[in-house]
């Protein structure tokens, strides 16, 4: 949702006649751009600091303006944005911690699903938006499943009769209560996440690309989406290459058996990639690369008769958290 003419295009892809949950990302470049504000907070840069709040607060307040056309709710939408950047603004006089900096990070997606909300009632829908931060939680970093499932489910109950909810995308509380995020994954992990709490039908996941190709288009030229797949071989191919997809962030729907489906912003009516835990006869559906590989082998002349020595090895794997591949 890179222009305001982008967010209006997604916002007609909701479907109204069925109960959706609409996980949204920040808008593009924005992440980038409050990392830069962070980095010059931490480097205590005042002056690039404060020029980097209000070239973004600038950029805000251009696309808000392009965005929402009527004076109340766009009065409602600056005074929303110019309040986000007060708080930014704000944090700066505070010396540096991570806690401050995953404070800012979140602010993407909280622009970027209250700017929807706006334009979405503008337009006489009736959206609910519901806070990420009431009911996404961590636990050592990893999300805590069943106290979303239980949170989610009584954030629900006040909206029984609604039908079309917005939420943020990656960010979340940890178990201190503070804000952090996701990380892997980032709204994609979200959805999966909110859609195997909820049970829901459907996990779809919207990109710029219709689903997940055989190989890299980018580099290949002539390449095809393929059209169904399985959960391991989606993970797979994402792991080794495949970037519209992380491999953890369908992990959630694999464990409640939820299809989830690769769709394009560009050309919604094309078939996508549907992902399940059905497994096709067709030997190779597709070629995934991965660079920048590292092949280490671990070798000891006293190993014979000795214990303990593979569990040394993993856990220092364990420390730099880095995943095995067998």
């Amino acid at each position: 949702m890179g222009t305001p003419e982008r967010m209006k295009h997604v916002a007609q892809l909701f479907k109204k006649e069925t109960e959706i949950v609409v996980v949204l990302s920040a808008v593009s470049g924005t992440t980038n751009a409050l990392v830069e504000i962070n980095r010059f907070l931490k480097e205590k840069d005042k002056e690039a600091f404060e020029t980097s709040v209000q070239n973004l607060r600038t950029h805000y307040a251009a696309y808000t303006q392009e965005l929402i056309s009527t004076e109340n709710f766009k009065t409602q939408a600056f005074a929303f944005v110019q309040n986000v950047f007060d708080e930014i603004q704000s944090r700066g006089e505070n010396p540096f911690t991570e806690l401050i900096a995953k404070e800012n990070l979140a602010q993407g997606e909280i622009l970027s699903t209250n700017l929807m909300n706006f334009y979405l009632k503008e337009q006489g829908e009736s959206p609910v938006l519901l806070s990420a931060l009431s009911f996404m939680r961590t636990n050592n970093g990893e999300p805590n499943i069943e106290v979303i499932s239980l949170r989610m489910e009584k954030e629900m109950i006040p909206y029984k009769n609604e039908k079309l909810f917005i939420t943020q995308g990656y960010i979340c509380l940890n178990e201190r209560g503070e804000i952090d995020n996701l990380k892997r994954g980032g709204s994609d992990y979200t959805a999966s996440l909110i859609g195997a709490a909820m049970q829901a039908e459907e996990i779809q996941i919207w990109t710029d690309i219709d689903g997940m190709h055989n190989n890299d288009p980018r580099i290949v030229n002539q390449t095809f989406p393929v059209h169904e797949l399985s959960f391991d071989e989606a993970a797979e191919l994402a792991y080794f290459g495949a970037k519209i997809l992380h491999p953890a962030s369908v992990l959630p729907a694999q464990h409640a058996n939820i299809p989830v489906r690769l769709l394009n912003t560009m050309k919604p009516k094309a078939q996508g990639t549907l992902i399940t835990s059905q497994t096709t006869a067709r030997r190779i559906k597709a070629i995934a690369s991965k660079d920048r590989i590292i092949a280490v082998k671990v070798k000891s002349s006293r190993m014979l008769m000795a214990y303990g020595f593979l569990r040394k090895v993993f856990e220092v794997l364990r420390g730099m958290k880095l995943p095995l591949i067998w």
